[in-house]
């Protein structure tokens, strides 16, 4: 697609002086929605326009058909990128609109990884931002014990990271979660810099119990 003189300027502003994407918020507030650039600057394929275009979209127009072309074009992009991207579009969109949120919610056993980890992040979201959870956690924990290990490597973060949060906050899954990372051992070796929070289960919930006093 051939930019427009608009879409160019902003693409060569953010693209050549090294713009950070926390930058991007306030460029977004200025410009506020505004759809067609939004596409514009998607159609680019590069990184921070796309992060950019998912803060001016306007989540009217993103019927699932839609949702479906812009993940399969984050999924051209490296796997770093790839969460960025994910991540942004489902907290600046899918948890803006309850349709798209419902959406979201079907995505369990959906063939993409990146939607299925967004399911289970979301899923984790709805805890750790203090929101409350749908009556599923039974089903999520028992969805986890028999799947995770079957996982992409995206998506078992996602789910481990659901059960952290399930065993964090629900007094009553705590020894549940805890060994279930017992059990599965997952991202125990793994090396965490200082004042970083581990994924290993056990250290995790450990960790934030603690840090919140529950």
């Amino acid at each position: 697609m051939k930019l427009s003189p608009k879409a160019q300027n902003i693409f060569n502003k953010i693209t050549a002086d090294g713009t950070k994407p926390g930058e991007l918020r306030n460029l977004a507030k200025e410009i506020k929605k505004d759809h067609s650039l939004a596409i514009e600057l998607w159609s680019t394929g590069a990184l921070l326009p796309r992060l950019l275009s998912i803060l001016i979209m306007d989540k009217k127009e993103l019927t699932p058909d839609v949702i479906d072309n812009q993940f399969n074009d984050i999924e051209t992009h490296q796997p770093e990128e790839r969460t960025q991207l994910s991540d942004w579009f489902m907290a600046n969109q899918l948890t803006k609109d309850k349709k798209l949120t419902v959406l979201m919610e079907t995505w369990e056993n959906d063939v993409s990884p990146l939607k299925r980890r967004l399911f289970w992040y979301h899923q984790a979201r709805l805890r750790w931002v203090g929101q409350t959870p749908p009556d599923n956690t039974k089903e999520l924990l028992r969805f986890i014990e028999a799947k995770i290990m079957k996982e992409a490597p995206e998506v078992q973060w996602a789910m481990n990271f659901t059960a952290g949060w399930i065993g964090i906050f629900d007094l009553k899954y705590r020894s549940q979660c805890v060994k279930l990372g017992e059990k599965y051992s997952l991202y125990k070796d793994e090396m965490v810099s200082k004042n970083c929070t581990p994924n290993y289960l056990p250290e995790f919930i450990e960790m934030e119990v603690k840090k919140r006093g529950l």
